[in-house]
């Protein structure tokens, strides 16, 4: 039988029609609610001649509408493009014009943005939810169409999502996720972690990042409840715990460390909470610690988009003492150390690049074939992390081929950054590398080196960044230079910045 993840939906709504799906601001709706709702959305793509492989894009917080939609859009075969908010226009254009999008969800704040977008990317269509405007309203489109169960299209390797993930190029790739990937993705949830049958999961992690959009597709296939909180408020987060008797949710550890801030925890019924997943970037074992102080489970994931969410979990149910690995593969899935050339696995304990097999494993970057060449194996993906595995399997992450930072949870690859930066007509050299910062785990610093007699200062190097890319990619700090380190054939030295950053 062919999977389709719409047809998942189905099957729920089938099983557990009174159940509670979802609830946010306003609304609580069951499982046959939600699929009507998908239903109707699935009609509403046929009227606009939308056709399986044709590819939407979604400019949506945490919400009803986002589910609603995605899941519509796969019953009739159409890719989901779920856009990351926090991105400025000129990037969501790039994104857009690449995956060919011929339509638009947005939520109503995002009015703005998307008028600018309408300059620049050719679109048919757009749908607003919420607020007033010039696009028809998410709902009234909702109901006008038929609420008839569609006949499902495409399935299995198809595509049905993208997510667009910045890579070393400076670009952003979009992660082609297939039916088949989503569904063992949340069989490996489902089988690997507690995630029963009626609990109740907070959505607080945005459905941009796999992180937060992974557990809804186990949510769905394992009939829990998903609490949507379109922004993350560490008072609110505890708050919604107790009052929806939350059971467990996805975090960063920026977000722990907020949510430890809060006065008052300790007086609140938190009785129905059964642990929280953390992943992102390392989790400091004292984190794990304080919270159990406070009578809550940690358990850490190490995922990837490529790999549909999560490669590896740590549990209580596991050694303590290996608190500070990645734990272990999640069911279905397998992870091997590899050679740097990608050809001989390594035996336990050598360090070599981490390689993951499975049906998770992504079906290439969109309309990129050099870099899906690049990462791609013989039904494997390598991460291009730096990793060991001990004898009985635990993880460990060493360091990163990459020069990715991870900054509270997001990743920011410098070559993005490096990019803006080198417009500037007096800049005749860059280089972004991480600083380690307590707050935010890193943050993004440039190495500047002027061209001759340029009065160029800091101020005007992050202005350019802030105008041109999201908040949080943007260099915090400017240390000019008079030359950059470099190897012998000229390379950039980004491990000797680096070193340097930790020692200021």
């Amino acid at each position: 039988m062919t999977v389709n993840i719409g047809s998942i939906l189905w099957n729920r709504a089938f099983l557990s029609p009174d159940l509670e799906a979802c609830t946010g601001g306003g609304y609580r709706l069951t499982y046959a609610e939600v699929n009507n709702r998908a239903n109707r959305f699935s009609g509403l793509l046929e009227e606009r001649g939308i056709r399986r492989g044709d590819r939407i894009a979604l400019l949506c917080k945490n919400n009803e509408h986002v589910i609603s939609a995605m899941f519509g859009a796969a019953k009739s075969g159409v890719i989901t493009v779920l856009l990351n908010w926090r991105l400025q226009a000129a990037e969501l254009a790039f994104i857009l014009s690449d995956c060919q999008a011929s339509l638009l969800v947005y939520d109503a704040t995002f009015a703005a943005t998307v008028d600018r977008l309408r300059e620049q990317v050719p679109i048919s269509h757009f749908i607003r939810v919420g607020g007033r405007g010039i696009d028809p309203d998410f709902d009234a489109c909702l109901d006008s169409a038929s609420d008839a169960e569609p006949v499902i299209s495409g399935g299995g390797d198809d595509p049905v999502i993208l997510m667009y993930t910045s890579g070393t190029t400076g670009k952003p790739k979009g992660v082609t996720l297939t039916h088949n990937n989503c569904f063992w993705a949340s069989i490996g949830l489902m089988h690997t972690i507690d995630w029963s049958y009626r609990y109740r999961f907070l959505s607080v992690a945005p459905l941009f990042h796999i992180g937060g959009m992974a557990p809804i597709f186990a949510n769905v296939h394992a009939g829990c409840t998903s609490v949507f909180m379109p922004d993350f408020d560490p008072a609110a987060v505890w708050k919604t715990i107790a009052v929806e008797k939350i059971n467990f949710l996805m975090t960063v550890p920026l977000m722990l460390n907020y949510m430890k801030m809060v006065p008052g925890v300790a007086e609140m019924d938190l009785s129905s909470l059964k642990y929280i997943i953390c992943g992102g970037s390392a989790v400091p074992r004292s984190l794990i610690e304080s919270y159990l102080e406070m009578g809550i489970k940690v358990q850490h994931v190490y995922g990837a988009t490529e790999y549909c969410g999560a490669i590896s979990f740590w549990t209580h149910d596991m050694d303590f003492e290996k608190s500070d690995s990645m734990g272990k593969a999640v069911f279905h899935g397998a992870i091997k150390i590899f050679a740097p050339d990608g050809k001989q696995p390594l035996p336990a304990g050598d360090v070599g690049e981490i390689c993951l097999f499975g049906p998770q494993v992504f079906a290439g970057y969109w309309r990129n074939e050099r870099a899906t060449r690049e990462v791609l194996g013989d039904g494997f993906y390598r991460t291009g992390d730096l990793g060991r595995m001990d004898e009985q399997g635990f993880v460990y992450v060493v360091d990163r081929l990459k020069d990715m930072i991870i900054s509270g949870g997001e990743n920011i690859y410098p070559a993005e950054i490096e990019a803006v930066i080198n417009t500037h007509p007096q800049v005749a050299e860059v280089a972004v590398a991480g600083r380690p910062d307590p707050r935010w785990g890193e943050i993004p610093v440039a190495f500047i080196v002027k061209k001759p007699d340029a009065s160029l200062d800091g101020r005007e190097i992050i202005d350019l960044c802030k105008n041109n890319l999201a908040g949080f990619k943007c260099v915090k700090e400017v240390i000019f230079t008079e030359a950059l380190p470099k190897n012998s054939v000229g390379k950039v030295l980004k491990n000797t910045l680096r070193k340097q950053l930790a020692q200021s």
